[in-house]
C-alpha cells in the first residue's frame, strides 16, 4: 500500500518533459507477447526514456503485446489495460512469470480433473459394455464352433454317401457284367446244340 501511495506521489510529481512523444505511437503489424519480470514493478513512460513523463506502473507478470523494438533501452508494449507506452526493456522478458505460469498449470489442472471426474463417471458404462461385448464374443465363438462341427458332420455325410455310390455303381456294374457272361455262355451253348441237330438232321 506504502509502495502504491509514493508511486502516486512520483505520478503527480514527474516533470511532464514532452508533448510530441504521441506521434511515436506506431504500431508493427507482428505483435509479440512479453512478460514484466517476476518480484517488482516498473514505471511505464510517454516515450522511450526516462525524460518522459511516467503514465502509470505495471505490476509483477504482467503479460504485455510488444509494439516496437528497442530504442535507447525501451520498448513500447501494450499491457492488460490496454495502456500503451514504453517500458525498459530490462524488465521485460518473453518468458511467462511464475504467477502466469501457475494460473496455466492451474487450468491444466482443472482440466485434467474434469476429465478424471467424466472418466469415472463413463467407466461404469464403459464396463457394461466390455462386459455385453465379452458375452456377445462369446456367443459368437460357440455358434463358430457349432457351424465348425456342422461342416465337418456335412462333409463326413457326403463322403460317405459318395462312397456308397461308388459301391452301388461297382455293384451294379459287376451284376450287369456277370449278366452279360452268362448270357453269353447260354447263348453259346444254345447256338451250338442247335448246329448239332442240323447236322444230324
Amino acid at each position: 500500500m506504502l509502495k502504491h501511495c509514493l508511486l502516486w506521489l512520483l505520478l503527480t510529481a514527474a516533470p511532464f518533459m514532452s508533448q510530441a512523444e504521441e506521434a511515436q505511437s506506431t504500431s508493427p503489424t507482428n505483435a509479440k507477447t512479453a512478460y514484466i519480470i517476476d518480484n517488482l514493478y516498473t514505471f511505464m513512460r510517454s516515450g522511450a526514456s526516462k525524460d518522459y513523463r511516467l503514465l502509470g506502473s505495471i505490476d509483477a507478470g504482467t503479460q504485455l503485446t510488444l509494439l516496437s523494438d528497442e530504442q535507447n533501452g525501451f520498448i513500447k508494449v501494450k499491457d492488460d489495460k490496454d495502456r500503451e507506452g514504453w517500458v525498459e526493456a530490462k524488465f521485460i522478458s518473453e518468458s511467462a512469470g511464475l504467477k502466469q505460469q501457475y494460473q496455466a498449470l492451474n487450468s491444466e489442472i482443472s482440466t485434467m480433473q474434469n476429465r478424471l471426474r467424466q472418466a469415472q463417471v463413463e467407466l461404469p458404462e464403459l464396463q457394461e459394455q466390455n462386459a455385453q461385448l465379452t458375452e456377445q464374443n462369446a456367443q459368437l465363438l460357440a455358434q463358430i464352433s457349432q457351424l465348425q462341427d456342422s461342416l465337418a458332420q456335412e462333409q463326413q455325410l457326403k463322403q460317405a454317401t459318395s462312397a456308397k455310390e461308388k459301391r452301388q455303381l461297382l455293384t451294379y456294374g459287376g451284376a450287369i457284367a456277370f449278366l452279360g457272361l452268362f448270357l453269353g455262355i447260354i447263348l453259346t451253348i444254345v447256338l451250338s446244340r442247335r448246329k448239332r441237330y442240323e447236322g444230324w438232321a
